[in-house]
């Protein structure tokens, strides 16, 4: 067992403490028998059933899709109704003791059932209802001739056992739908393993743009071994982009379209990837790390599409754009970032990593047009 997974199960241990005495007291309350008992089966199943889910995210594989609907699911749902509880039930705790001198431990369950309720919403519905977004993005000295050039953006995809091969043919027909000149994806394509790489690459051999499919790399794509993905997405005519860039002209429209690879496992080549540009080429570069904008910025690309981060899977409804967990370690959280004439785009991604939940951002297929905006 590794000392991550031992730090993981001793968290998980704490967060079922209150819930546990929570449990005890309601069966208490309502004269069940035995309410300890109820408490201990309640703490050991919870802490039990852990081991195994966190497995299955370290190493995904197939496995029946019922199982993770009648067990990992539900289990999801409430090992982060646990988590939801701590803050209530510490706060339950200081108030109790100050103003009466006990701890109200009927809150404690209280506040796991309210916790229960939200997390399964964020389970089974935010995370599997996905949004079609529009931005329009107005870039100092443009090419004219790209004013109006639409790029459709999926990025963090995730397949395995939590997220089905369906999803992705569902965010692909949404992209098609979008009509686009470029269709890219941003990396994290797998959860981990390589057991979903075959599903990964049929389901974006279905993604279609004008000027073509381009993928480049994220950190959990090497989760397990990385080369048999980008050999069954090149054989199935989706343009793989490593440290690299390619000339795009279609229609009359001209840019330079560049990816860099993972940077998480130091692949990542900047200078390489941009060594092919034409002078005087607008330029998009695809970095799954959205923390290697401002080296982009240094060599004047005009625009960045980035993921990684997922907005934090959970953030405040209507404000994400600024209170999110993604904001708590990363600079670049979510949304649209500038510098000069430089632009950067993180997408707040369409599948999940960790617990399968979204709150307060939704995954989304975005479609970014292009704008011409004259030089100051």
């Amino acid at each position: 067992m590794s000392r991550f997974l031992r730090a993981l199960i001793l968290i998980t241990s704490i967060a079922h403490l209150a819930p546990t005495l929570g449990v005890i007291d309601f069966a208490s309350e309502h004269r069940w028998p035995l309410p300890w008992l109820f408490g201990i089966i309640f703490f050991v199943v919870g802490v039990g059933l852990f081991p195994g889910r966190a497995l299955h995210i370290m190493n995904d594989r197939k496995r029946s899709p019922w199982g993770v609907r009648l067990i990992d699911l539900p289990y999801y749902a409430h090992w982060c109704a646990c988590l939801f509880a701590i803050l209530p039930s510490v706060l339950a705790t200081l108030i109790g003791l100050t103003l009466y001198r006990k701890i109200p431990l009927g809150v404690f369950f209280e506040a796991y059932v309210v916790g229960l309720v939200v997390c399964a919403y964020g389970v089974f519905v935010r995370r599997a209802w996905f949004l079609t977004k529009k931005i329009d993005i107005a870039i100092e000295g443009l090419d004219p001739k790209l004013d109006g050039f639409k790029i459709v953006h999926l990025s963090d995809l995730h397949i395995g056992g939590m997220t089905p091969k369906s999803w992705l043919e569902r965010w692909v027909t949404a992209a098609n739908e979008c009509d686009a000149d470029l269709a890219v994806v941003t990396g994290d394509m797998v959860t981990s393993g390589v057991e979903f790489h075959d599903d990964i690459a049929t389901g974006l051999s279905g993604l279609k743009a004008r000027a073509g499919a381009y993928v480049s790399m994220g950190n959990h794509d090497y989760f397990g071994e990385g080369e048999p993905l980008i050999s069954g997405l090149i054989s199935r005519g989706v343009r793989v982009l490593r440290n690299e860039g390619e000339l795009i002209e279609h229609d009359g429209k001209r840019v330079y379209l560049a990816a860099i690879d993972d940077t998480w496992t130091k692949r990542d080549d900047l200078a390489r990837a941009l060594e092919g540009k034409p002078e005087g080429t607008s330029t998009i570069l695809l970095s799954h790390d959205p923390e290697r904008f401002p080296h982009a910025a240094e060599k004047e690309v005009e625009l960045t599409l980035s993921g990684h981060t997922h907005g934090g899977q959970i953030a405040v409804p209507f404000l994400w754009r600024w209170f999110s967990l993604a904001h708590i370690s990363h600079h670049y959280a979510v949304d649209l970032y500038n510098e000069g004439r430089s632009w950067l785009y993180v997408h707040p991604g369409l599948g999940t990593t960790g617990p399968p939940i979204r709150l307060g951002i939704a995954p989304a297929v975005v479609l970014l047009t292009l704008r011409a905006k004259p030089a100051a």
